[in-house]
C-alpha cells in the first residue's frame, strides 16, 4: 500500500510524522510543492492547477490513496481533483467542532490561525456555519509562520514578536483553545503557547493531523493505533521526498530528518 501525501512545502510533513505512528506498515510519498510555496498568496486557480498537477504525479508513481496535507489546498481544490480522479482523495480542515466543543464546557472563546486564503474561502466559513452555532470563534491570518517554517525559523526572537504583534488586538485571556488551521504552524507550538502563557493563561493547542490520519486508516480498513517506539529516522529513509516533483537530494532529506525530530521533539505541546 503506497500513500501520498502533499503540501505546498513542509507544513505536511507534520501530517506524515503522524502517519508513521498509525499507519507504520504503508510505503510514503511525500510531495512538497517548493516551487509555489507559500499557497496561502495565491489565486484559486493558480493553486487548483498546482494541486491537479501534484495528484497526477502521486497517481503516476503508484500512490493508491492521496492525503492533501495542506488546509489552504483543501478547501480550494480538494472537491475538484475528487470529481476527476478515481482513486481516494483526503483532505485536512481546521479541527474548529473539537475545540468549539471544549470551548463550550470552558465558557471561553476558541482562536483559529490559518492562511489568509483558507480563512477567505467557502469550506471554513460553512464549516463555521454547522458548528460554531454561539460565534465564539475568532480567525487569525498568520501567514508569516510559513514564511518562518520554510526557513526552518522555529525558535527565534523574529518568530516571538511575530506571534506578539498579530494576537496584539486580541484579548488572549479569553481563549481556551487555539486552532492550527495550517500545518505548518505545528512546529510553532512552543511558541504560540509561550504566547498565551505570558498572561498566565494555559491555551489547547488542536491541530487536525490526527483526525485527518484517523480518517485515512478507516478508509483503508486499519485498526490504526498510535505507536510511540517507531524509528522515526528510518521511516523518514524509507520515505521517498518530492521536491515539486524532482526527487530530493541528500541535503534536503536530511532537512527533513530535523523536522520529523522538531515534531517529535514538541509532540507533548
Amino acid at each position: 500500500m503506497k500513500i501520498g501525501i502533499f503540501d505546498s512545502g513542509i507544513g505536511g510533513v507534520s501530517v506524515l510524522n503522524e502517519a508513521y505512528h498509525y499507519i507504520p506498515e504503508a510505503e510514503y510519498i511525500f510531495y512538497a510543492d517548493v516551487d509555489h510555496v507559500p499557497y496561502g498568496i495565491r489565486t484559486p486557480e493558480e493553486i487548483t492547477g498546482y494541486v491537479d498537477e501534484i495528484v497526477d504525479n502521486l497517481i503516476g508513481r503508484g500512490s493508491d490513496v492521496i492525503v492533501i496535507a495542506c488546509n489552504t489546498a483543501t478547501s480550494v481544490a480538494a472537491s475538484f481533483v475528487r470529481s476527476k480522479y478515481e482513486l481516494p482523495i483526503i483532505g485536512i480542515e481546521p479541527a474548529v467542532k473539537p475545540a468549539v466543543e471544549t470551548a463550550m464546557k470552558t465558557k471561553e472563546r476558541v482562536l483559529v490561525m490559518a492562511t489568509p486564503v483558507t480563512i477567505r474561502e467557502n469550506k471554513l466559513k460553512t464549516l463555521l456555519s454547522r458548528v460554531d452555532k454561539t460565534h465564539v470563534v475568532d480567525l487569525l491570518p498568520m501567514p508569516g509562520l510559513v514564511r518562518f517554517a520554510e526557513a526552518e525559523k522555529f525558535d527565534d526572537p523574529e518568530v516571538d514578536a511575530y506571534i506578539e504583534e498579530q494576537l496584539a488586538v486580541y484579548n488572549k485571556s479569553a481563549y481556551s483553545e487555539v486552532v492550527l488551521g495550517c500545518t505548518h504552524f505545528n512546529y510553532f507550538k512552543p511558541a504560540i503557547a509561550e504566547a498565551f502563557g505570558s498572561t498566565g493563561k494555559e491555551v489547547e493547542l488542536v491541530d487536525g493531523n490526527e483526525g485527518t490520519v484517523r480518517h485515512l486508516a478507516e478508509l483503508l480498513q486499519i485498526d490504526a493505533e498510535f505507536d510511540p517506539d517507531i524509528d522515526i529516522e528510518d521511516f523518514s529513509n524509507r520515505t521517498i521526498y518530492l521536491q515539486s516533483g524532482r526527487e530530493a537530494g541528500e541535503a534536503d532529506r536530511q532537512k527533513y530528518i530535523r523536522l520529523h525530530r522538531r515534531l517529535e521533539m514538541i509532540r507533548n505541546y
